[in-house]
């Protein structure tokens, strides 16, 4: 009986032993971060640098200039005269001409 006691609190011991490194040696995710690792020292970190809060300013600059023409129009159909339909204008400062659609790259 000895020997079977001892054996038993050997396995005992020994799977008590992994339960502990499998307790603390593994990353975890708490909250969005993840935490701790074994190799915490030797992990690349990830940053991302702040871009700009907005990235559609030329969409919002054209939609306010086709809303302000859209009520033009529509103010000139209620006052009676005929609605006149303005000419293109430049291109949006500091856009980049664009090849017509269909021609091939330069």
């Amino acid at each position: 009986m000895s020997l079977r006691h001892s054996l038993s609190t050997c396995a005992a011991l020994i799977v008590a032993g992994f339960g502990m490194l499998a307790a603390t040696g593994c990353q975890t995710t708490v909250g969005g971060q993840t935490l701790p690792s074994p190799y915490f020292l030797e992990d690349d970190v990830q940053f991302f640098p702040a871009g700009p809060e907005f990235l559609l300013p030329n969409q919002v600059r054209a939609l306010e200039q086709y809303r302000a023409e859209r009520e033009a129009f529509h103010e000139q159909l209620t006052n009676g005269g005929t609605p006149t339909v303005p000419p293109a204008g430049p291109p949006a400062e500091g856009a980049a001409e664009q090849p017509p659609a269909g021609a091939a790259p330069p």
